[in-house]
C-alpha cells in the first residue's frame, strides 16, 4: 500500500495552492476544476503503489485560498498554476489526466509548456466553442449564470444539468443542492458560478499546438456519456486533431464512482505510444 499523502500549500502569484503528493516514481497529476483533490484520492490511491501521484485544489477551490477572491479562474491562470506545481513536485515531466474543467486546464497547460509533458488525458472537457451551437450555449451559460447570482440555485442547477445533457428529478436536485448545505460547499459552488463556469466553457483550444502533441495527447470520454455534451464536446475535440477518442468506464466522474474499474484503463496510457 501507498504511504499517506503529504499535504503541501505552494504560493503562486495570487494564490496559495494546497496538493498533496503520494508514492514514488514517475509524475501523474490529476486535475479537475472545480473538483478538488478529495475527488480523486481513491484513484490517486491506486495508482501511488508505483507512482508519484500530485493532486490539487484548484485556486479559489476548498483548500486553495486567493489573495482577491473576486480574481476569475480562466484556463490559463490555472495551467500557470500547474506549471508551477510540476517544477514544484520536481519528478517530471508528468502525465497530467484532466477531468471536465481539469481537463481544460491539462489541455492549455500542454498547450503553453508541452515540455512538462509525457502524456497528456483530456478527460470529457467542456469545448463548447467547437460545436456548432456553440452561440446557444453561450446564451445557456450566462442564464444559468445570472439565474443562480440572483438566488435560484436549484433553477440554475437544473439549467446546467439539462445543457450537459442529463435529467435530474427535482427531488434529487434537492437532495443535492437544496436545505442546509456546508459553508465551504456553498462557496465553491459560488465560485464556480461566479468566477469559473464561463471562461472554461468559452476557452477555444490552439488545434495545431495540441497537434503537435501527436500520440501524447489522449482524448477520454466515459463509455456511459453518449450523446451527452461533454461526449460531443471530447468527439469535436479529437476530430479536429485527427485522433481517436479513448472510452473509460463509467460517465462524466466515473474516475471518482468506480476508481478499480477506471485505474486499469488509465494504467495502459501512462506511457506515450
Amino acid at each position: 500500500m501507498p504511504s499517506a499523502p503529504t499535504a503541501r500549500t505552494l504560493d503562486v502569484p495570487g494564490a496559495h495552492l494546497h496538493h498533496e503528493v503520494r508514492g514514488t516514481g514517475p509524475l501523474v497529476v490529476l486535475v479537475g476544476a472545480p473538483m478538488d483533490a478529495e475527488a480523486f484520492a481513491p484513484l490517486a490511491d491506486l495508482l501511488a503503489v508505483d507512482h508519484t501521484v500530485l493532486t490539487t485544489d484548484p485556486r479559489g477551490i476548498r483548500r486553495s485560498t486567493l489573495d482577491d477572491p473576486d480574481q476569475d479562474s480562466t484556463p490559463q491562470l490555472r495551467a500557470d498554476d500547474l506549471a508551477r506545481l510540476i517544477a514544484y513536485a520536481d519528478a517530471g515531466p508528468a502525465v497530467v489526466f484532466g477531468s471536465s474543467g481539469g481537463a481544460v486546464t491539462a489541455l492549455a497547460h500542454a498547450q503553453a509548456h508541452p515540455e512538462h509533458v509525457r502524456v497528456v488525458i483530456a478527460h470529457e472537457p467542456p469545448l463548447d466553442e467547437l460545436l456548432d451551437e456553440r452561440a446557444e450555449l453561450r446564451a445557456r451559460t450566462e442564464e444559468m449564470i445570472s439565474t443562480y447570482l440572483a438566488g435560484d440555485v436549484l433553477g440554475a442547477w437544473r439549467a446546467f444539468f439539462a445543457t450537459a445533457g442529463f435529467e435530474l428529478p427535482d427531488a434529487v436536485l434537492h437532495e443535492m443542492f437544496g436545505g442546509e448545505r456546508a459553508p465551504q460547499q456553498v462557496a465553491d459552488e459560488r465560485r464556480w458560478f461566479a468566477h469559473e463556469l464561463r471562461h472554461t466553457v468559452a476557452w477555444l483550444p490552439d488545434v495545431e499546438a495540441l497537434r503537435a502533441l501527436g500520440p501524447r495527447l489522449v482524448v477520454a470520454i466515459g463509455e456511459e456519456s453518449a450523446g451527452r455534451l461533454c461526449d460531443r464536446t471530447s468527439r469535436a475535440l479529437a476530430a479536429a486533431l485527427g485522433s481517436e477518442p479513448v472510452l473509460f468506464p463509467g460517465g462524466h466522474t466515473g474516475f471518482a464512482e468506480d476508481p478499480e474499474a477506471f485505474e486499469p484503463r488509465l494504467r495502459k496510457l501512462l506511457s506515450p505510444l
